[in-house]
């Protein structure tokens, strides 16, 4: 008479079986887009929680095995993710008990969760506010004793061209001259009526939705602080994108935009000076952004801390 334990016992488990025509070690295995729940406290003491895709993976440094234990690593993450607050001291935990799970196989764990977060951001002048998601990138590996943590997020903001300004602002001089006789005297009426109408404005830069792209290492077991992060950016750039807005937000941003005028390469810059006074990040990577109106393609500038052997000089895709 089978009973549930002898079942269990007959189950066929191929994976311990060596193939040895097929033998070699493998850089990393696992799971990528595990769906599970967060809870992530952003800086504000308010932990979220959120839906989030998480890649689990180890290494397999013996080439007589088939196969790691995927399901080990599943219940690890569902067990730890969904109760725990993420923090530094958490993941390297995490990581550590995948190694212990597959002591046999494996010396190298890695980590990956994404997910969005909601943050309420004041308008402009208005009393308004309403909510922005920014997506969040943890990024964390535990090779030998050498634990290293990444996180990342991404702002959008606004950019204007400073030579399609420069374009403009001349086309509105040449503007004046037609309609002002040079020999006559200005009258300070007129012109105030003139530069309210349209003929005031006959030219107005590009400007373009833009993108900067963040990827910062904390320092020791500093926690996650997003919120401080997104500041620090929004206030260097001057011009985020905004949520709820009335006409005084809205000219309150126009008015930004052109207190802020900026290449790509300027707005990397503003981010880099920013995030090298913060003594909470070991190092970071920058790259921006800006969606073009005048050109189909975009234009793109990094930066980074300059850090040797960190993120200076990573690639450029």
């Amino acid at each position: 008479m089978y009973t549930d334990e002898n079942t269990a016992r007959l189950l066929p488990d191929v994976a311990v079986h060596a193939q040895p025509h097929l033998a070699g070690a493998l850089d990393w295995v696992g799971m990528n887009g595990i769906e599970v729940p967060v809870r992530f406290d952003a800086g504000d003491g308010d932990a979220q929680r959120a839906s989030a895709r998480v890649g689990a993976f180890v290494n397999l440094k013996r080439p007589d095995k088939r196969g790691i234990h995927m399901s080990r690593l599943y219940l690890l993450v569902e067990q730890a993710l969904s109760t725990q607050t993420l923090s530094a001291h958490s993941l390297h935990d995490l990581l550590r008990s995948f190694l212990e799970s597959h002591k046999d196989l494996s010396d190298r764990a890695c980590l990956s969760i994404r997910f969005e977060h909601l943050v309420r951001r004041p308008a402009l002048r208005s009393a308004n506010s309403g909510w922005r998601a920014y997506p969040v990138c943890i990024e964390a590996s535990l090779v030998g004793d050498q634990f290293l943590l990444e996180f990342g997020t991404e702002v959008v903001y606004s950019s204007t061209c400073p030579a399609s300004a420069a374009l403009s602002r001349q086309l509105i001089q040449d503007q004046f001259a037609k309609d002002f006789n040079p020999s006559a005297p200005v009258d300070h009426a007129a012109v105030f009526a003139w530069l309210g109408s349209e003929k005031g404005i006959v030219a107005t830069p590009h400007a373009q939705r833009s993108v900067a792209r963040l990827r910062v290492r904390i320092v020791g077991d500093a926690r996650f602080d997003l919120i401080s992060l997104i500041d620090q950016t929004e206030q260097a750039l001057g011009t985020p994108v905004q949520t709820a807005v009335k006409r005084e937000d809205e000219q309150a941003f126009a008015l930004a935009n052109g207190s802020n005028l900026m290449f790509c390469e300027d707005a990397a810059r503003r981010i880099q000076k920013a995030l090298d006074a913060d003594a909470n990040l070991s190092d970071f990577h920058i790259r921006v952004e800006h969606q073009e109106s005048l050109h189909p393609h975009d234009a793109v500038a990094y930066a980074s801390k300059g850090v040797v052997g960190g993120f200076a000089g990573k690639g450029c895709a």
